[in-house]
């Protein structure tokens, strides 16, 4: 190869380097922008939010959301997703581990059905389920909430724990149970630590899957004080009048535990997405 085959290859893998850089500080820039917007337009006076030349600085909006309860409906999401994801695990690691070691009937049908069930559109069930928890007397109740997003979030959890346990040697297990360990002990105490990444990418996937559900909890939840945080929201946007400033600080707030709980997990979560993506 001439010195001009090779420069020539040596700009175009420059350019091309260049042009992954732009594209990349372009997709960063539409994805933070609008959070960031958001969080400064939690800061200033209504009258002047949407100007482009000045703003007033003002904690007021804080002040008005927390004074109407939102900081109630803040827990009630906290309460119900935390809840919600330490079952969802519990479940789908335990039936990961039964369908990537066991041998059983009807485990390929069963499988099918978990991958199913990820597809599903759940949002056909809000009419169904709310009349069945009507008639049970289970509206307003943490459980029912708890029931229903557990069964949201189990598919895929389930789907990428089965991929990230693909890559656990099974030699684990045989060496655990020749020393006598229980299967209960070989879940938690063996296998649990070495898939905790993957865990970390169900529980995230889990926790933010409740955190801005909307539907369902409008269907289950109608008393004031059990409202969650999108309910909440919602509120603040009336029919004639919508209250941009409260808005955006009840948006920054639900923002804020989100950053707060998954930014010093993200390496975590990112390899077990990565782990979890091996074929079945």
């Amino acid at each position: 190869m001439n010195a001009f085959a090779l420069g020539r290859r040596l700009g175009l893998n420059l350019l091309g380097e260049i042009v992954l850089v732009l594209v990349t500080l372009a997709v960063l820039f539409v994805l933070v922008y609008p959070t960031a917007w958001v969080i400064v337009a939690s800061f200033k006076t209504p009258e002047t939010m949407f100007a482009a030349t000045q703003w007033r600085f003002t904690f007021q909006n804080y002040v008005s959301v927390m004074q109407a309860g939102f900081g109630r409906n803040i827990l009630n999401s906290l309460v119900l997703c935390i809840g919600s994801v330490l079952i969802a695990t519990v479940i789908a690691v335990n039936a990961a581990y039964a369908f990537s070691r066991k041998r059983f009937a009807f485990k390929r049908f069963l499988f099918g059905s978990v991958l199913f069930g990820q597809t599903f559109p759940w949002i056909i069930l809000v009419t169904p389920i709310f009349i069945l928890f009507a008639r049970l007397g289970l509206l307003n109740n943490w459980l029912s909430m708890m029931f229903v997003y557990v069964s949201v979030s189990i598919p895929f959890s389930i789907y990428l724990l089965v991929g990230y346990l693909k890559a656990v040697p099974k030699s684990l297990d045989e060496a655990a149970i020749i020393d006598g360990a229980t299967h209960f002990q070989i879940i938690w105490k063996i296998v649990f630590p070495i898939m905790l990444p993957g865990i970390v990418a169900t529980a995230t996937y889990a926790f933010l899957l409740c955190w801005s559900e909307y539907l369902f909890a409008v269907a289950i939840l109608t008393q004031e004080e059990m409202k969650t945080m999108p309910l909440a929201l919602y509120l603040y946007f009336g029919e004639n009048v919508t209250e941009w400033g409260n808005v955006m600080a009840a948006s920054a707030l639900t923002t804020l535990p989100t950053l707060l709980m998954f930014l010093p997990l993200q390496t975590q979560m990112v390899s077990g997405l990565s782990a979890g993506s091996v074929k079945q």
